[in-house]
């Protein structure tokens, strides 16, 4: 596993009316979309590599194990920020930490861990993460 400090990229995003649950706050699932999401937009605009080239070279990431401590609740129309980093590369996985702050106070909402492994998309089989997108992400 690498001993290497990542880079932390962050993304900017609003909690949509339908991210909201019956008590009145956003449900713990959309915290998952949120840093998918953030990935998504980071994967593009940090490490020159989208996620729809990823794909069309039969790659793609499955999340085996994802921790979440939730501490303050979103609420509809929050404007927060999803900062992500690579915690550490092995030869098939990925960790990525995350931390989301609501940017009207600054405040942390959540923070955790994906563990994720890279697939085949072709085969569903986990495979040896590339030299060249370690190099990549190595930023």
């Amino acid at each position: 596993m690498s001993e290497k400090q990542y880079t932390a990229f962050e993304s900017e995003l609003k909690v949509r009316p339908d991210d909201i649950d019956m008590n009145n706050h956003v449900h713990n699932s959309k915290y998952f979309d949120y840093v998918l999401a953030a990935r998504y937009d980071q994967m593009e605009r940090f490490y020159k590599m989208p996620m729809e080239e990823f794909l069309a070279l039969n790659y793609g990431w499955v999340i085996n194990t994802a921790f979440v401590e939730y501490k303050r609740p979103l609420l509809l129309g929050d404007v927060f920020t999803v900062k992500t980093w690579i915690i550490s590369i092995a030869k098939k996985d990925l960790k990525v930490g995350f931390e989301i702050h609501r940017n009207k106070t600054g405040k942390l909402c959540s923070s955790g861990w994906f563990d994720y492994t890279m697939v085949n998309t072709k085969t569903g089989r986990s495979e040896v993460i590339p030299e060249w997108i370690i190099e990549k992400y190595a930023i």
